[in-house]
C-alpha cells in the first residue's frame, strides 16, 4: 500500500497545465479481437471517435471473439483493423520462419477479408531486432510495444508520451495495458501528462464489459466517461487511429514461408527436454491457462535428463488451470497431427497435487480449440511418467498441443515430453523381467494417487449399479487397502485396476506367455478377476475373467493363471470385481510370469 501511495503522490506532484501546452494525439487501441470490444466501438461511434483494433486472426469467428462481419462493420464505421499474429504467440521464443508465418499470414488473412492492414501490435509486447525486421518485411508500417510510457503503476522516469513521428516506428512506446485497477482519473492522467510535453499516447484495452472476472477489463461506464472527456479536450488534443499518426503507403501482403515437411514417426515434440532456450524460455514452448489463479513459470536445474526442467507454481486458485505446452502456432513448433489418428502422449513429472494432460488441436487458418483432457495423475515426489493415448483426432485438425496442468494450488515440475503417432509406431515387446518379479506397480496400494485411488491404479466398471471406492486402514500389510462398496445393483460390475495406460503403470507382458494373477481380499459376496490386455494398436480390450472366489471374512488370497497372452499384446491389467451388492476390500496384488513364479 505504501508503494502505491508513493507512486500516486509522485505523479500528482507533476505540474500538468490545465490546457494543452502542445499538440497531443491519443490513440485508443484494442488487442486480440474480443467480442465485448463491440461495446467500446459503439461508444466511440456515438462520440465520433475512431480506434485501432489489433486482430488475432486465428480466433475470429470463434466463441467470445469477433466475427469477420463484426470486423467489416468496424471498418465501415472508420475504425482501423491492425494485425496481432495468427495465434498470439511470443514471437521472440519462436524460430524465425514460424515468427514470420505468424506475422505475415495474419496480415494475409486480414487482407483476404478485405482490410487495408498497416499497423501491428506485438503479442505480450515481446519484441527484439529480429521481430522488428519481420514486421517490416511483412509489409507493416508500425508496431506497438507496451510499458515504456510512465503511469502511476510502472515505469517511473519513462517519457510521458511518444514522439511524433516515433524514433522507432517498429517499437512505438505506450503505457502498460489498461486493466481493472485503472480508474477514470488514471485514463485522464495519461492524456494530461502527455499534453504537458506534447506527443502521442496509445492506450491499450482488451475487454469492455459490465461484469467480467478478467483482470484486463474496463467497465462500459468508465470507458464512456473517458470518451466523453476526450471529446471535450482542447482542439490541440485529437484522437486518431495508429495509421493516421504513422501514415505511409499500403504495401502488398506477403505470405510467410511454408511449413516444411514434418516427421510423422518417432517423438513429434520439438525441444522435448526443454534444453534449447531463447530469451530465458524453452524454444517452441509457451505458458497457457485460464480462469482465476496465479501461475508462476520458471526453469529449474537439473532436469530429469539434461540441465533443466520446467516448474509451475499455482497460488490464489479459484478456478481454471495453468500449464506449459508446445507453442500454439502454425506448425513450426506444434506437433503435426493427422485426422483420424490416435497419439500416445507422455511426460515425466513431480507434483504436490493432481495433474492431467490438457489437449488442444489446430484447425482452419490457425485457430486452436480445446479438445479433451486425460484422467488425473496423482501427486509424486520423484519423477513419474504420465502416459495416455488420445481419442481419434477430429476431421480438419492439423496439429496438437498438450501439457500437464495444475487445477489447484500446488507445484508441478515437468520434463521429457513425447507424442507418438500410434499408427506409425511399432510396439516392441518389453524385455522379460527376471523370473519371480512382481510386475504390478504400487502393488500394496501404499502410494497415494488422485483422490481415494492409489498411484498407478484406477477405478472401472459398467452397467447399472452404484460403486463407492475408498482407502481404508484395514490393510493386510502396510497401512492402506482399497474398499469397494456396491449398492443399487441391477447389472454390470465395478473393480480397481492397474491404470489402463500406454506403459508407465500397466504391468508389461509378453505375447504367448501365461501369467499368475494374485490378490488378497475380504468380501461379503463372491468376486472374480476381470482381465484386460493392451493390443498392438495401444487399445485396451476385455480379455477374460477368472472363476468365482467365495466370500471371505478374513484376508484370503485369490489366484488365477491366465491363458496365453494374444499376439501383439504388450500389457495386462486385472482386478477383483463385485457384480452384486456387497463390500470388497483388496490389498497386495501380484502378477508373475508363470515361468519362475513363486509358490502360492
Amino acid at each position: 500500500m505504501g508503494i502505491v501511495a508513493l507512486a500516486v503522490s509522485g505523479l500528482t506532484a507533476l505540474a500538468f497545465p490545465a490546457q494543452a501546452a502542445a499538440p497531443t494525439v491519443v490513440s485508443l487501441t484494442f488487442d486480440d479481437g474480443n467480442a465485448d470490444q463491440l461495446t467500446a466501438a459503439q461508444i466511440m461511434n456515438n462520440y465520433g471517435i475512431d480506434g485501432t483494433f489489433y486482430i488475432t486472426s486465428g480466433v475470429i469467428n470463434s466463441p467470445n471473439y469477433l466475427t469477420v462481419a463484426n470486423l467489416q462493420g468496424l471498418a465501415a464505421n472508420g475504425h482501423e483493423i491492425g494485425g496481432h499474429t495468427v495465434t498470439h504467440p511470443d514471437l521472440v521464443t519462436l524460430p524465425s520462419d514460424e515468427a514470420t508465418r505468424q506475422v505475415c499470414n495474419d496480415r494475409v488473412n486480414l487482407t483476404n477479408w478485405g482490410f487495408a492492414v498497416k499497423s501491428f501490435a506485438y503479442p505480450f509486447a515481446s519484441s527484439n531486432a529480429a521481430a522488428e525486421g519481420i514486421v517490416r518485411n511483412c509489409g507493416y508500417n508500425s508496431a506497438r510495444g507496451l510499458g515504456d510510457i510512465q503511469t502511476r503503476f510502472s515505469c517511473a522516469g519513462c517519457p510521458l508520451a511518444e514522439s511524433i513521428p516515433p524514433g522507432n516506428a517498429y517499437n512505438t512506446a505506450a503505457p502498460d495495458q489498461v486493466d481493472n485497477t485503472w480508474t477514470l482519473a488514471d485514463l485522464q492522467r495519461s492524456v494530461t501528462q502527455a499534453e504537458s510535453v506534447g506527443g502521442w499516447i496509445q492506450l491499450t484495452f482488451h475487454h469492455i464489459a459490465a461484469s467480467s472476472t478478467d483482470p484486463l477489463n474496463v467497465t462500459p461506464t468508465v470507458f464512456q466517461q473517458f470518451a466523453a472527456w476526450l471529446k471535450a479536450r482542447p482542439a490541440t488534443t485529437t484522437v486518431k487511429t495508429v495509421n493516421q499518426v504513422i501514415g505511409g503507403t499500403l504495401k502488398p501482403a506477403v505470405s510467410g514461408p511454408a511449413v516444411p515437411p514434418q516427421p510423422t514417426s518417432g517423438n513429434l515434440v520439438k525441444n522435448p527436454s526443454l534444453e534449447t532456450m531463447v530469451n530465458g524460455v524453452p524454444q517452441c514452448w509457451q505458458a497457457g491457462g485460464y480462469g482465476t489463479n496465479s501461475p508462476t513459470f520458471t526453469t529449474v536445474s537439473p532436469g530429469r535428463t539434461g540441465s533443466r526442467a520446467e516448474r509451475l507454481v499455482v497460488t490464489g486458485y479459484v478456478n481454471g488451470d495453468a500449464k506449459w505446452l508446445p507453442s500454439l502456432d502454425l506448425g513450426g513448433c506444434s506437433p503435426v497431427a493427422t485426422p483420424g489418428h490416435t497419439y500416445r502422449l507422455g511426460a515425466w513429472y513431480k507434483s504436490t497435487t493432481n495433474t492431467q494432460f490438457a489437449l488442444y488441436y489446430r484447425t482452419g487458418v490457425g485457430s486452436w480449440v480445446y479438445w479433451t483432457s486425460s484422467p488425473w495423475f496423482g501427486p509424486a515426489t520423484t519423477f513419474q511418467k504420465a502416459s495416455w493415448t488420445t481419442p481419434a483426432l477430429p476431421a480438419g485438425a492439423s496439429g496438437i498441443s498438450f501439457g500437464l496442468n495444475l487445477f489447484s494450488n500446488g507445484t508441478l515440475i515437468t520434463d521429457d515430453y513425447e507424442m507418438i503417432d500410434v499408427a506409425s509406431s511399432t510396439p516392441t515387446a518389453p524385455p522379460p523381467a527376471p523370473a519371480g518379479t512382481n510386475l504390478v506397480q504400487n502393488a500394496s496400494l501404499e502410494t497415494a494417487g488422485a483422490g481415494s485411488t492409489p498411484q498407478c491404479w484406477q477405478t472401472a466398471g459398467y452397467g447399472s449399479n452404484t460403486a463407492s471406492f475408498s482407502t481404508v486402514a484395514t490393510a493386510r500389510t502396510g497401512t492402506k487397502a482399497e474398499r469397494l462398496v456396491m449398492s443399487n445393483y441391477v447389472n454390470g460390475d465395478a473393480k480397481l485396476l492397474p491404470t489402463l495406460d500406454s506403459g508407465s503403470c500397466a504391468p508389461a507382458a509378453v505375447a504367448g506367455r501365461t501369467y499368475s494373477l494374485r490378490a488378497w481380499y475380504t468380501s461379503t459376496a463372491v468376486t472374480q478377476f476381470a482381465v484386460y490386455y493392451r493390443n498392438s494398436a495401444g487399445t485396451w480390450v476385455y480379455w477374460t475373467s477368472s472363476p468365482w472366489f467365495a466370500a471371505a471374512g478374513s484376508y484370503t488370497q485369490a489366484s488365477f493363471t491366465t491363458p496365453a497372452l494374444p499376439s501383439g499384446a504388450t500389457a495386462i491389467s486385472f482386478g477383483l470385481s463385485l457384480f452384486r451388492n456387497g463390500t470388497l476390500t483388496t490389498d497386495d496384488y501380484a502378477m508373475y510370469d508363470t515361468i519362475g513364479a513363486p509358490s502360492l
